[in-house]
């Protein structure tokens, strides 16, 4: 569905498929890509536990077309009062943020360049398989601009804040091998294996119990802003109703 905008969304039961689909430019995101993608969030059924996200070609993303930066899109945005400007990022960034779905598992399968854009879209995944040949770059301090797609909490959170603050500020290049040192990989694999340990992975999450896995998320997703009290609670509050739906 929706490939004319450069992005579709395939659903096979559990499992939903979402693939940047402009392989001659790299999978190089638009404005219409990400209205697309904000609107797939809504066109999900209610059995889809497992989201995964992939680039057909050689790469996953190369991030921003860089035709965008001299369209309307953002000549009007700069144009905008502040607030509105504001808002208007804030719908862009909906494309992004609703990988981290509380009731779902994403994973996205990288290969190739992941750069800007491309980089934030595998971040806000749960979960990230990289081929062997992939590399990781923030690269928006490049044109002046700054990672506004909800990539900047999650990378903090995976690598730390000194290691994230190198990355962004100088947009180098991480190649896998370092991303799976520095824990912005969950597995590294040989290309040709990279779709079918994809699905190895989101069959092993549809093993497991659908409520337990959505309670576990929540319990960890939250676990860095609870105090240990705090989170002892949640555990035994997650725990109670674990346990009243089992038995």
């Amino acid at each position: 569905m929706n490939s004319d905008s450069g992005v579709r969304l395939e659903c096979d039961g559990p499992v939903a498929t979402v693939t940047l689909c402009r392989p001659d430019v790299l999978n190089a995101q638009t404005p219409d890509m990400w209205r697309t993608l904000r609107n797939f969030s809504r066109e999900l059924t209610g059995d889809v536990r497992v989201v995964l996200v992939q680039g057909e070609g050689r790469a996953f993303s190369a991030g921003l077309d860089r035709a965008v930066l001299t369209g309307t899109d953002f000549t009007d945005l700069a144009a905008l009062p502040d607030d509105e400007a504001a808002t208007r990022i804030a719908f862009f960034q909906d494309a992004f943020t609703w990988l981290r779905r509380p009731d779902l598992i994403t994973i996205a399968a990288v290969q190739g360049h992941a750069i800007g854009a491309g980089f934030q879209l595998a971040l806000n995944c749960d979960l990230r398989i990289l081929a062997d040949d992939a590399k990781l770059t923030m690269a928006e301090v490049t044109l002046g601009l700054v990672p506004d797609l909800g990539g900047t909490k999650r990378l903090v959170e995976l690598i730390g804040y000194a290691r994230a603050l190198e990355l962004c500020v100088t947009g180098r290049r991480v190649p896998a091998s370092e991303a799976a040192t520095l824990g912005l990989a969950n597995l590294v694999v040989p290309a040709a294996d990279l779709t079918s340990a994809a699905r190895d992975l989101a069959a092993a999450v549809l093993s497991s119990n659908r409520d337990a896995v959505i309670e576990i998320k929540a319990l960890l997703s939250g676990a860095a802003d609870r105090s240990y009290p705090d989170a002892d609670r949640a555990e035994r509050e997650s725990q109670v109703r674990r346990l009243k739906s089992l038995f």
